[in-house]
């Protein structure tokens, strides 16, 4: 699929972080992008610097995200691009000093991570379906992690949601195939996100060291120049992308 031309496009999360980075590069290259996320502040800072719109949105609600479709698409028409970047990555062990995970946490991962990545990509491809796009209907690409493989100590609720990404990911394209919908996901390792660059140098810089090659930390454009060449390529369909320097994860 060809970005450009005025293609438009969802990105969930995409207010900072992976999800700024991929709204930005689909936006240089000529696409018409709405970012679905709940900080309104940056959102709307993000959209106007790309001539875009901002939505509030709760990936966890389908009334929610059925309003900013529907917003979205009154503006920029229906959406052929679909990226999920929204996501949450609290810690906290199974049981820690004796005391049992947070369910009411585990329940929030997995809510907003996997369940709301299948709401927004679901009521899209819906979209996408319902539109008659033909053989390239939409692309949709998820976030996994690494995590969703080597999960460490303390991401139990993080790498059950991600794996539960990885896992849905060939299904749901099988269940799109003959509408013209490809799905895809990009598993990310260690990458210079606000969660890891609000750490400290010195553990910012142990973290790179472990990464075998390049031994630094992922820069977010690498991730978005990722999701623009999965829209372009139109025989990647149905799985997932590991997007790491060769790095396997420790248990810590």
């Amino acid at each position: 699929m060809e970005i450009g031309s005025g293609t438009s496009a969802v990105v969930t999360g995409g207010a900072s972080g992976l999800g700024a980075a991929v709204t930005r590069a689909l936006a240089e290259r000529g696409a018409r992008v709405a970012i679905f996320d709940l900080n309104s502040d940056a959102g709307l800072e993000v959209a106007s610097e790309i001539s875009g719109v901002f939505c509030n949105v709760d990936v966890t609600d389908s009334e929610s995200v059925a309003a900013g479709l529907e917003s979205a698409r009154a503006r920029h028409g229906q959406e052929r691009i679909c990226v999920n970047c929204a996501g949450i990555a609290p810690a906290a062990k199974t049981v820690s000093r004796g005391t049992a995970h947070d369910l009411a946490t585990f329940r929030q991962v997995i809510d907003i991570n996997l369940v709301g990545s299948f709401n927004v990509a679901s009521q899209s491809a819906a979209g996408m379906v319902a539109d008659g796009g033909g053989v390239e209907a939409g692309v949709i690409i998820h976030t996994a992690s690494i995590a969703a493989f080597e999960g460490q100590i303390g991401q139990v609720a993080y790498a059950a949601s991600k794996g539960g990404i990885a896992g849905l990911t060939l299904p749901m394209a099988r269940d799109l195939a003959r509408d013209g919908v490809r799905v895809m996901a990009i598993a990310p390792g260690i990458f210079g996100t606000p969660m890891v660059t609000s750490m400290s140098e010195e553990l910012q810089e142990a973290l790179a060291s472990g990464i075998p090659n390049p031994a630094r930390l992922g820069d977010p454009s690498e991730f978005a120049a990722l999701a623009c060449h999965i829209i372009e390529n139109q025989y990647m369909n149905g799985t997932v992308i590991r997007l790491d320097g060769a790095v396997r994860l420790a248990p810590r």
